[in-house]
């Protein structure tokens, strides 16, 4: 009887002690070494070289333009990219809200990016944003006018780095919304025409607080992996032109090798910097989002 009840104590923990492993290996683990790496003057080629410095790390990130520049980028980024994404993912989902083979077909080309590598999307966009030779340039020329360096531009890098962002992940957030839309009964619509509310009232008061938790996951997920865009910034731009474009986690990526201690220390501050978005949407935001 003991061994019986001791079995059942122990099942549950036996069953999620695969996923516990996991999330330790994977997730706390990564987290605490690069803690602790970012305390050091860290020597990959050899750790007896390795020495404790503290927080000196820290001191120089703080000190150092370039990281302001990242730092400032990737806010900037992260700004364009969650706002754009949010209002052309509502506006077409409300379009494509009702069921219809059309709209289907629609909601179907619109996700097709989002399964496609992010880095094939980043090269027919490096070809098409090409100053002399690119597809975007030709139309304008068609239209009368005025062509864009694009991607040769430090003015307009970030701007175009944004816009293949939002094109590649938009379809994505489109299902999401679509799916909280039709899922809000007929019934409340109804009683609101009895009402004779108008359709931006009945938007206003209505649809928005009735997808409000999807709007605010989204809102979470997107400024999350804003901030730690990489491959976009890797395929298409390399950073530049004159650091235009070079956003924290590339930032890092180019410190991996000179000083991974410091590369370290400037992991950790992302990862701060992202908690306490994180901390800050959940604390002013969450009241707001009317659960069902």
């Amino acid at each position: 009887m003991d061994k019986q009840r001791l079995g059942e104590t122990l099942r549950p923990y036996l069953m999620i002690a695969p996923a516990m492993a996991g999330i330790f290996l994977f997730v706390l683990y990564p987290v605490v070494f690069l803690g602790y790496l970012s305390l050091y003057d860290y020597n990959l080629m050899n750790k007896a070289k390795s020495k404790f410095i503290g927080f000196d790390n820290f001191a120089e990130i703080f000190s150092r333009e370039d990281f302001y520049k990242s730092l400032s980028n990737t806010v900037f980024y992260t700004a364009g990219v969650v706002i754009l994404t949010l209002l052309l993912s509502l506006l077409l989902a409300v379009w494509l809200g009702k069921k219809s083979k059309f709209n289907v077909f629609v909601q179907a080309g619109i996700f097709t990016p989002h399964v496609v590598s992010i880095v094939s999307i980043a090269l027919v966009w490096l070809w098409m944003m090409e100053p002399n030779l690119g597809f975007l340039n030709y139309v304008l020329k068609a239209f009368g006018l005025p062509t864009s360096e694009w991607l040769q531009s430090s003015k307009s890098a970030l701007m175009s780095v944004i816009l293949v962002s939002v094109w590649q992940g938009i379809g994505y957030y489109v299902l999401i919304l679509v799916a909280a839309l039709q899922s809000i009964s007929p019934s409340i619509y109804e009683a609101a025409a009895l009402d004779n509310a108008s359709k931006l009232r009945t938007f206003w008061k209505i649809t928005l607080p009735m997808i409000s938790p999807q709007l605010f996951f989204i809102l979470v997920i997107m400024t999350i992996g804003s901030f730690k865009v990489f491959d976009t910034v890797k395929v298409m731009t390399g950073g530049g032109p004159n650091n235009a474009t070079n956003t924290l986690v590339y930032y890092i990526y180019e410190n991996r090798t000179t000083n991974i201690g410091y590369a370290s220390a400037t992991g950790v501050v992302l990862m701060a910097i992202i908690a306490l978005l994180t901390f800050v949407y959940f604390r002013l935001l969450s009241r707001k989002v009317h659960y069902q």
